[in-house]
Protein backbone atom coordinates (compact mmCIF):
# COMPACT_ATOMS: atom_id res chain seq x y z
CA UNK A 1 0.00 0.00 0.00
CA UNK A 2 2.72 2.48 0.79
CA UNK A 3 4.33 1.93 -2.90
CA UNK A 4 0.96 2.82 -4.42
CA UNK A 5 0.70 5.92 -2.08
CA UNK A 6 4.72 6.85 -2.69
CA UNK A 7 3.90 6.33 -6.85
CA UNK A 8 0.43 8.91 -5.93
CA UNK A 9 3.15 11.50 -4.03
CA UNK A 10 5.54 11.18 -7.38
CA UNK A 11 3.31 11.85 -9.63
CA UNK A 12 1.84 15.14 -7.68
CA UNK A 13 5.19 16.12 -7.28
CA UNK A 14 6.25 16.00 -10.97
CA UNK A 15 3.65 18.35 -11.77
CA UNK A 16 4.97 21.63 -9.57
CA UNK A 17 6.27 23.70 -12.62
CA UNK A 18 9.51 25.10 -12.07
CA UNK A 19 9.22 28.48 -9.90
CA UNK A 20 6.93 27.09 -7.39
CA UNK A 21 6.70 25.24 -4.70
CA UNK A 22 4.10 22.94 -2.51
CA UNK A 23 3.60 22.19 1.00
CA UNK A 24 4.04 18.19 2.15
CA UNK A 25 0.21 18.84 3.44
CA UNK A 26 -0.85 20.06 -0.07
CA UNK A 27 1.38 17.03 -1.83
CA UNK A 28 -0.99 14.49 0.47
CA UNK A 29 -4.02 15.82 -0.17
CA UNK A 30 -3.40 16.17 -4.06
CA UNK A 31 -2.15 12.62 -3.69
CA UNK A 32 -5.82 11.86 -1.84
CA UNK A 33 -4.13 11.12 1.53
CA UNK A 34 -4.64 14.17 3.20
CA UNK A 35 -3.26 13.22 6.48
CA UNK A 36 -0.07 12.00 5.15
CA UNK A 37 2.00 14.94 5.16
CA UNK A 38 5.17 12.77 7.06
CA UNK A 39 4.73 9.75 4.38
CA UNK A 40 5.37 12.48 1.92
CA UNK A 41 8.21 13.51 3.58
CA UNK A 42 9.44 9.89 3.85
CA UNK A 43 8.88 9.58 0.14
CA UNK A 44 10.69 12.15 -0.92
CA UNK A 45 13.72 11.04 1.21
CA UNK A 46 13.91 7.96 -0.94
CA UNK A 47 13.22 9.54 -4.24
CA UNK A 48 14.13 7.11 -7.01
CA UNK A 49 14.63 10.00 -9.43
CA UNK A 50 16.06 13.03 -8.14
CA UNK A 51 16.59 14.59 -11.13
CA UNK A 52 12.90 13.81 -12.39
CA UNK A 53 10.86 13.93 -9.40
CA UNK A 54 11.50 17.44 -8.23
CA UNK A 55 11.64 17.20 -4.45
CA UNK A 56 13.19 20.43 -3.71
CA UNK A 57 10.27 22.02 -4.34
CA UNK A 58 8.68 20.98 -1.52
CA UNK A 59 8.72 22.90 1.45
CA UNK A 60 6.84 22.96 5.10
CA UNK A 61 3.72 24.60 5.73
CA UNK A 62 4.92 27.90 6.50
CA UNK A 63 7.45 27.47 3.58
CA UNK A 64 10.41 26.66 5.25
CA UNK A 65 13.08 24.18 3.29
CA UNK A 66 13.84 20.87 4.66
CA UNK A 67 16.94 21.11 7.26
CA UNK A 68 17.28 17.11 6.32
CA UNK A 69 16.82 18.33 2.30
CA UNK A 70 17.97 14.21 0.87
CA UNK A 71 20.14 15.68 -2.00
CA UNK A 72 22.62 17.89 -0.41
CA UNK A 73 20.95 19.61 2.42
CA UNK A 74 19.34 22.97 2.92
CA UNK A 75 22.16 24.72 1.07
CA UNK A 76 21.53 22.41 -2.06
CA UNK A 77 17.80 23.22 -1.67
CA UNK A 78 18.08 27.03 -1.54
CA UNK A 79 20.68 26.40 -4.53
CA UNK A 80 17.98 24.27 -6.78
CA UNK A 81 15.39 26.88 -5.91
CA UNK A 82 17.08 30.14 -6.71
CA UNK A 83 18.02 28.88 -9.93
CA UNK A 84 14.39 28.35 -10.61
CA UNK A 85 13.43 32.00 -9.72
CA UNK A 86 11.98 30.97 -6.07
CA UNK A 87 13.66 33.72 -3.44
CA UNK A 88 14.49 31.98 -0.30
CA UNK A 89 15.02 34.72 2.74
CA UNK A 90 16.42 32.95 6.30
CA UNK A 91 15.59 29.39 4.61
CA UNK A 92 12.25 30.59 3.88
CA UNK A 93 9.83 30.74 0.72
CA UNK A 94 7.47 33.42 0.63
CA UNK A 95 4.08 31.10 -0.13
CA UNK A 96 1.74 34.02 -0.89
CA UNK A 97 4.18 34.12 -4.00
CA UNK A 98 5.15 31.39 -5.09
CA UNK A 99 3.06 28.35 -3.67
CA UNK A 100 1.85 26.13 -6.63
CA UNK A 101 -2.14 25.75 -7.00
CA UNK A 102 -3.16 23.50 -9.64
CA UNK A 103 -5.86 24.24 -11.76
CA UNK A 104 -8.29 21.40 -12.47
Amino acid sequence: MQQGLFAKIYDVVRRIPCGKVATYGQIARLAGAPRAARQVGWALHVNPEPYVIPCHRVVNREGYLSGSFAFGGIDAQRFLLENEGVSTENGRVDLARYQWEEQC
